[in-house]
């Protein structure tokens, strides 16, 4: 059966509307399934999209529809998400699992439209049930209408998706976080699925991304990091970049001879084909915390970017290498995203200079009983799990229901409350060095609890919010990934927020919009936000293990007074959780 219908998927993208011609529909057929790959002398089943790895491209013009259909062929239930689509009054659309819909079961489809508005540039899909977006993702690029770009046209664009190697079961994964247990490790980095020439094993050496270029020629880099636990730095030896967009939005151009992507982000980069005619390594090397752990090993993926004109040897010559800065040296990532400015242009939106509420969220750590036991010590041991939290509250996923459905119905009652906190219980030194773990965590934390708390807004209202690292995360940055919105990001920082100092380093004049906000290692971030998309949007941190220990909550943002602002019923397509 999924071989026939992988048959199809050939002839599945229909009606594509010309560059500058009016809108069209792009329309595909995804089959989830089952895979056997062997990398590093062991054969892992993996589950892929129509038997890729990275899955599909999906590519469309700004403007289109896009409708696909997910056919489920793993013994699991799963969504997809549409990372960075702003999903303008197609909430039902969005995809995260258990907050706009329930799973799809195994053996059933599922039907995915929405319209791609005002949006250019790379975005991503994932899979968004537990941990299977490991090997369920692909990229999604929007072309602009008129096909002219505010940078010199690429010859071509090629999306690099750096992700990890699990050979551990990605459900027996989810499981064992879910207990508290964040032992397990990947493998390795990948680069387009492929691990590359440093992983071997018994002298069997692992393929490498090879990318083909010719001398002189522009290409567009679509940099999207879809791994659970790290940030990438990202490098071609004896080439620099030219930073042009992020998150499906322009960016000023930033020259650089390093990206730096957090799970969750995209990255547009132009590189020119200017070096001698040669071959020259490419490098995604993970970024670490600075504190070392010996647990945690280098993670790196090594590919290559080969002239057409080169020697097919390198005229014997050894292969250059990027020089990388040490996985511990967080810096980099700092100044990297602190340089980037969104570009001025005819469709650029305006900050919203009123601030109607303002919610101050600490990201932070804290320890719950575990099973029925009520009574333990408020600290790390045996008796308790560390779970993440924002406010001190960690957030529980529903397993049953989807919070959209209720929302919608108008039944809430014992799913979720309204109260989420907008600001923490009590103030502390937040970015204290002292307190990362193992340091003395019960003396800093109200009590934590578990809840479903989400937090209402009116159509409209203008927010604000700074969020906080704390060091009680051992220093962790945090991608805070928010759906359905691009929210300007005002300004970052180091250190704990202070509003009497921090406010002028706000950019009010061109900052960037961007879905995941990269929240850095010991310090802040402040974004701007209008509510002009009603639904149920899911914010969380994009780093797996901080989604599963609770880092998230919901916004709810209620209908305008126009039909046209206004959330509409569920789609035909759409399957209700008693339905599914």
């Amino acid at each position: 059966m999924v071989a026939s219908l992988l048959c199809t998927v050939a002839v599945a993208v229909l009606a594509v509307a010309a560059v500058g011609g009016e809108a069209g529909v792009v329309e595909h057929t995804f089959v989830v399934h089952e895979m056997n790959v062997t990398h590093l002398c062991n054969t892992t089943k993996i589950f892929v999209v129509n038997g890729q790895l990275p899955g599909p491209t999906v590519d469309v013009t700004e403007g289109d529809t896009v409708v696909v259909h997910v056919v489920n062929k793993i013994p699991h239930g799963l969504t997809i998400h549409w990372h960075g689509v702003r999903q303008l009054r197609s909430c039902w659309a969005d995809g995260a699992g258990f907050i706009t819909e329930c799973p799809i079961p195994p053996g059933s489809e599922r039907t995915y439209r929405f319209n791609v508005t005002d949006q250019v540039g790379t975005l991503w899909w994932h899979a968004h049930v537990t941990c299977l977006r490991s090997t369920i993702n692909g990229a999604f690029i929007i072309r602009p209408r008129d096909g002219k770009y505010p940078f010199p046209t690429p010859v071509k664009d090629v999306p690099i998706i750096i992700g990890e190697w699990w050979e551990l079961d990605l459900v027996e994964l989810d499981r064992r976080m879910r207990d508290g247990n964040f032992d397990d490790n990947p493998l390795s980095a990948t680069i387009n699925g492929k691990l590359g020439d440093l992983s071997n094993c018994s002298g069997i050496v692992e393929e490498s991304f090879v990318l083909n270029v010719k001398h002189g020629e522009s290409y567009l880099l679509r940099v999207i990091n879809t791994a659970f636990f790290s940030e990438y730095y990202f490098k071609v030896a004896g080439h620099t970049f030219t930073v042009v967009g992020a998150d499906g939005n322009y960016l000023t151009p930033f020259k650089t001879d390093m990206v730096t992507v957090a799970p969750g982000e995209a990255i547009d980069v132009l590189m020119v084909a200017d070096a001698p005619p040669a071959h020259y390594h490419m490098i995604a090397l993970a970024n670490q915390p600075p504190e070392p752990d010996p647990q945690i090993p280098e993670y790196i993926s090594r590919g290559l970017v080969r002239y057409t004109s080169a020697d097919a040897n390198n005229n014997g010559l050894p292969v250059p290498m990027p020089i990388m800065p040490n996985q511990h040296n967080t810096m980099p990532s700092y100044y990297f995203h602190a340089n980037l400015t969104g570009l001025m242009h005819p469709k650029h939106r305006r900050v919203p200079m009123h601030v109607d509420e303002r919610i101050f969220i600490i990201l932070g750590l804290g320890t719950i009983c575990r099973g029925r036991n009520t009574t333990c010590k408020r600290q790390r041991s045996l008796e308790t799990i560390e779970v993440a939290t924002m406010n001190n509250v960690s957030f529980t996923h529903p397993n049953t229901t989807a919070l959209l459905e209720r929302y919608y119905d108008g039944t809430p009652e014992g799913v979720y409350t309204e109260d989420f906190p907008v600001r923490p219980p009590r103030p502390y030194n937040y970015t204290n060095p002292a307190l990362i773990p193992p340091g003395p965590l019960e003396e800093v934390l109200e009590p934590t609890f578990k809840a479903t708390k989400l937090k209402r807004f009116k159509y409209n209202t203008s927010v604000e919010i700074i969020f906080q690292s704390s060091t009680l995360l051992m220093s962790d940055s945090n991608p805070m990934h928010l759906h359905g919105y691009d929210v300007f990001l005002l300004a970052q920082g180091l250190g704990s927020f202070n509003a009497k100092r921090d406010i002028r380093k706000f950019n009010y004049h061109n900052p960037q919009l961007r879905n995941t906000i990269l929240v850095p290692r010991g310090g802040w971030a402040a974004v701007r936000f209008i509510t002009d998309n009603p639904g149920m949007w899911y914010l969380h941190c994009h780093f797996e293990f901080h989604i599963i220990m609770g880092m998230a909550t919901a916004f709810i943002v209620e209908d305008g007074p126009t039909p046209e602002t206004s959330l509409p019923p569920p789609p035909p397509e759409f399957k209700r959780c008693d339905a599914s």
